[in-house]
């Protein structure tokens, strides 16, 4: 897959992970940071900060394993030709959104502001009804009794205990 392509496909999480919370970030009037004593503040500032690592260490994998097994990107206009199913698809369905809340989550707690927490509210709602409703349906014409199978063995949101084995 060519750079330019994997380029355009990092614009969808780039924009609800950078573009937006940047533009919500400068239009605020609030100064940002939460009004917590010292050593608290140092904590969100960490557990932020791992958050927004761990989120963008799974976001990055999981568009290679979309460009290297899937041969697609994440981008509804180039989707994955192959069902992904290894590394973090083995634990949970949407490790790419569980990237991404985590990364927005971990803003949330280095930025501090109530419009970044709202932000971060509104993708998880976004998400829990576009997923179900549309890309899942999609999913399963498109896969069939694999995807079922998936489906049926691997959460959606919350990991499982120990890596999915297919069947086949």
């Amino acid at each position: 897959m060519t750079w330019s392509r994997q380029l355009r496909a990092l614009a969808v999480p780039g924009t609800v992970t950078v573009l937006v919370p940047a533009l919500l970030l400068l239009g605020g009037s609030v100064r940002p940071g939460w009004a917590l004593p010292g050593v608290w503040q140092a904590l969100a500032l960490a557990v932020g900060a791992a958050f927004v690592l761990a989120g963008l260490t799974l976001v990055v994998r999981t568009v290679r394993l979309f460009a290297t097994e899937g041969k697609g990107t994440l981008a509804p206009w180039d989707p994955p030709q192959r069902m992904v199913v290894r590394g973090p698809y083995r634990y949970v369905r949407n490790p790419m959104i569980s990237g991404v809340m985590a990364i927005l989550l971990g803003e949330v707690l280095l930025f501090g502001t109530l419009s970044m927490l709202v932000w971060f509210g509104v993708f998880v709602v976004v998400n829990a009804t576009y997923i179900p409703l549309y890309e899942e349906r999609s999913l399963s014409r498109r896969f069939g009794e694999d995807y079922a199978d998936y489906r049926r063995a691997v959460p959606r949101w919350l990991p499982r205990p120990t890596p999915w084995q297919p069947a086949r």
